[in-house]
């Protein structure tokens, strides 16, 4: 009888689950300042617009190196909120990566407008530009007017700007920047939220910056664009509240989660150091198993997630092995959006985008945080290695 991987290498038994995002360990480190800066709202009263407010969107600001930051209800807000601040509308084409999110393209249908998908690249799962070129093609042979592209900053890297910026500036589109996972990476030295025309970021708790509950910001250089952002957040209105110019939406950051906020930008550089530490350590040990994330030598990541790809046909029997060992996995994403249900009608590219599918059969996340100690990691590393047989 021949004795299999896991016979000769058994796991060991773990005395409680690995979290795959560990934010009591954070909670841990802040101490009592959270529940201070919580408290100190509940004691004001001041639940909307608090003072709290304006001085986290000045301090995310600065950290970005922007001029403006409007903070808002979530990521998904901030997208729309700028879509509906630029007047985008029925006939115009918003270029998305079908390896993402949902809500990236979600917000250009609520205004009418059309999502048409572009394909990723094999090496940083980020937007190709020579997808982004067919695809603006592809739009103009529909009737469509090109208008804004939505570059995403997947997993924590700063998609290639050097290319994307240059196509949307022979072709006169808006670069509406989503860093929901790339909130505090770097492209050429410079933050992400400092780049394009403006930049949507999601604070929810699992991103690399997130709150205790939904809140998302726009960054911008743009001050007459900030004047209509903060109109927008706010029904619309114009001299005061019961004066509507422009038709908005409610979409504005509790000053509860501007105080969470607030403590945690204090020590996010920290973090993102503590994350890029993991994330060598796991590439180092990983390397000669699978295909580790790679991030562009212009570029610095903040490890939104590590996501490992694989062989076809391995990733699901290896998140059932860790499973069993008491260590989480997850996967994003298993289906591109232009074969989404719900988006497969809009244009894309080309009729297949070779590389955003075979990624959805393909990656795998393992735990990521600023907190995972080196024995866990080892713990993790030891599992992947077992389930593949190495």
């Amino acid at each position: 009888m021949t004795s299999t991987a896991a016979q000769l290498h058994p796991a060991p038994a773990f005395a409680q689950p690995i979290p795959f995002i560990d934010l009591a360990a954070q909670k841990a480190r802040l101490g009592p300042k959270v529940d201070q800066a919580v408290q100190a709202v509940l004691d004001s009263c001041r639940f909307v617009n608090g003072p709290e407010v304006t001085k986290f969107e000045a301090e995310l600001a600065a950290f970005a190196g922007a001029k403006y930051a409007v903070s808002c209800s979530s990521g998904t807000d901030a997208l729309a909120m700028l879509l509906m601040a630029w007047g985008i509308g029925a006939g115009d084409a918003v270029f998305c990566p079908a390896f993402t999110f949902c809500a990236t393209a979600e917000v250009v249908p609520w205004v009418g407008a059309t999502p048409v998908f572009v394909d990723v690249r094999a090496d940083t799962f980020n937007m190709d530009p020579a997808s982004l070129e067919q695809a603006i093609a592809v739009a103009k042979e529909k009737g469509l007017t090109p208008k804004v592209v939505i570059p995403v900053d997947l997993f924590g890297q700063p998609v290639d700007y050097d290319a994307i910026l240059p196509i949307a500036a022979r072709h006169g589109l808006k670069v509406l920047c989503d860093t929901a996972q790339g909130f505090g990476g770097t492209w050429n030295n410079k933050r992400t939220g400092s780049i394009g025309d403006a930049t949507a970021t999601s604070f929810f708790p699992a991103k690399p910056l997130g709150c205790y509950g939904d809140g998302g910001a726009i960054l911008t250089d743009d001050a007459d664009l900030v004047a209509v952002l903060k109109s927008v957040r706010e029904h619309g209105q114009g001299v005061d509240k019961y004066e509507n110019v422009r038709i908005g939406m409610t979409a504005r950051l509790d000053t509860i989660q501007a105080a969470v906020l607030l403590e945690k930008l204090a020590i996010f550089e920290d973090e993102i150091a503590a994350r890029e530490k993991v994330a060598r350590r796991y590439n180092e040990a990983l390397a000669d198993i699978a295909t580790v994330p790679f991030v562009d030598p212009r570029a610095s990541s903040v490890w939104a997630q590590y996501t490992l790809r694989f062989a076809p046909g391995v990733r699901d029997a290896l998140a059932k092995a860790l499973q069993a060992e008491g260590i989480p996995t997850a996967v994003y994403y298993r289906i591109a959006m232009h074969r989404q249900p719900a988006y497969a009608q809009y244009p894309a590219a080309a009729e297949s985008l070779p590389v955003a599918e075979g990624l959805c059969a393909e990656v795998i996340s393992l735990p990521m945080h600023a907190y995972l100690d080196e024995a866990t990691q080892d713990k993790i590393i030891a599992a992947v290695r077992r389930a593949v047989g190495k």
